[in-house]
């Protein structure tokens, strides 16, 4: 009977995904593997996972997908520099700071 009950209701929560939230996850998730390491060269584990997020929350979906396209290549300077520029915004400093995340070095 659960069995049953289950595949009635599997498909309503199927339905119930945004496939444009799906795809924008997984492209913040593949932007986060590109920053992440970036910020590892700089920062202990937890603080960098901490700033990669803050990065990320800081960044539009513009930015998100332009360091998405870095996955499976070292992150060049370009960007390299746009991490740090979003790493200058207001947002991004109050999330560090809440955070315990020091500023980042200049380049």
């Amino acid at each position: 009977m659960k069995r049953f009950a289950m595949m009635l209701i599997a498909p309503l929560v199927l339905a119930a995904c945004d496939p444009q939230a799906v795809a924008d996850k997984a492209l913040r998730r593949t932007a986060e593997q590109v920053v992440q390491p970036v910020l590892a060269q700089e920062l202990p584990g937890n603080l960098a996972d901490a700033a990669t997020r803050c990065i990320l929350d800081a960044a539009n979906q513009g930015e998100i997908n332009g360091l998405a396209r870095d996955i499976g290549v070292e992150a060049g300077t370009l960007t390299k520099q746009n991490i740090r520029i979003i790493a200058e915004r207001p947002a991004a400093g109050a999330c560090f700071a809440a955070n315990g995340v020091p500023p980042l070095k200049p380049l």
